[in-house]
């Protein structure tokens, strides 16, 4: 069993930065790849990033490419996704994800096995 937690949503305004957390526990972060997801009001939930279990790999959504960007440190077990340049449109909640799959897919919401329960991030024009 994995334990997700997600500091650092929030409101801000356009333009502003954000930069949210999630902190593992229960099992040791560098076994598991790890994503961020973020669903609006009545849209579906739709990937963010990606990142593999080292870190060596990083995939981003086209929709926050070069203003958003993903890390981890594995020694705090824990989890970034640093957001610049937020616009409205950034509105969202954000999920934090694991997955426990050898192989890396870090696009494909099935393939995570656990989930936070979200933060809200609001950015306001």
């Amino acid at each position: 069993q994995v334990q997700l937690v997600e500091p650092g949503g929030g409101l801000v305004q356009a333009g502003g930065s954000l930069r949210l957390s999630c902190a593992a526990s229960g099992r040791t972060l560098s076994s598991l790849a790890m994503g961020w997801f973020r669903q609006a009001p009545g849209k579906e939930r739709e990937f963010v990033s990606g990142i593999s279990r080292s870190g060596g790999s990083t995939v981003l959504a086209d929709s926050v490419n070069g203003r958003f960007t993903i890390s981890r440190d594995n020694a705090k077990n824990t989890m970034y996704l640093q957001m610049i340049s937020l616009k409205p449109e950034d509105t969202a909640v954000y999920y934090c994800a694991a997955d426990t799959h050898f192989n890396w897919d870090p696009q494909s919401a099935t393939r995570y096995d656990y989930w936070g329960r979200g933060t809200q991030v609001t950015v306001s024009s």
